[in-house]
């Protein structure tokens, strides 16, 4: 009896044996499997400028630092290889950082904001490091604290500012990184407004629908877009 015992119970552990060896096999063959649909994801250098146009008015009159705001992407975005990862009607979604009411002697409101995040029209989403730039790609740099740099700029800080057509904003730069009260030179070569008046200043408002860029702080790495979000993004 004790023989047969021992035979079934050597039986029984080759059994948990050869089944732990094949749980191990089919275990392996889906990590194999998990590796190969990786999806891979392609690179938007520094210095990309995201065209992208305002989904709804703000103005310096009524924002408050911390309000967040939305845009829609207008041209899709491609990585260095050329794959778009970016498509039309994407959001970038923006934050106020910094509100200057308008004020008496003509001094216009200003509103400063940097980008945080991009979302896809599939569902997928990607934090940024943006910053408020003119549409006119390769005149302007900007550095992680949105400080801008041109051939006749110097280093300034560009915010929305008033003075646009019926009280709208128009991008301008502040002197000493957006510290300084002076304004500097307006980008679009719209200036020449700011005078000691002693009526009120325009507000800064920036319009639905007003278009403008982002700078890409630093560099970002998506997969290619397609219309269903990838299961591996």
């Amino acid at each position: 009896m004790k023989r047969i015992f021992n035979a079934k119970t050597i039986v029984g552990l080759l059994a948990i044996m050869l089944i732990a060896g094949v749980g191990d096999s089919l275990a392996q063959r889906r990590k194999s499997a998990a590796k190969k649909r990786v999806v891979p994801v392609y690179r938007v250098d520094t210095g990309t400028i995201i065209r992208v146009r305002m989904n709804r008015t703000i103005s310096s009159k009524t924002a408050r630092i911390g309000d967040t705001f939305t845009t829609s992407v207008t041209e899709p975005v491609y990585s260095t290889n050329g794959v778009v990862v970016i498509p039309v009607g994407s959001t970038v979604t923006g934050r106020v950082d910094m509100v200057t009411p308008a004020a008496k002697k003509g001094k216009p409101g200003k509103i400063d904001a940097h980008f945080t995040s991009v979302r896809l029209p599939n569902g997928g989403s990607r934090a940024i490091n943006g910053s408020l730039t003119d549409l006119e790609s390769g005149k302007t740099t900007s550095d992680d604290e949105g400080t801008a740099s041109g051939k006749k700029m110097g280093k300034r800080k560009l915010v929305f500012i008033g003075g646009g057509t019926a009280g709208g904003a128009i991008l301008g730069a502040a002197i000493g990184g957006g510290k300084g009260a002076a304004i500097g030179a307006i980008l679009g070569g719209a200036g020449g407004f700011l005078g000691e008046r002693l009526t009120k200043g325009p507000e800064a408002e920036v319009k639905s629908g007003t278009e403008f860029g982002i700078y890409l702080n630093q560099s970002i790495s998506m997969p290619r877009f397609t219309e269903t979000r990838p299961a591996n993004p």
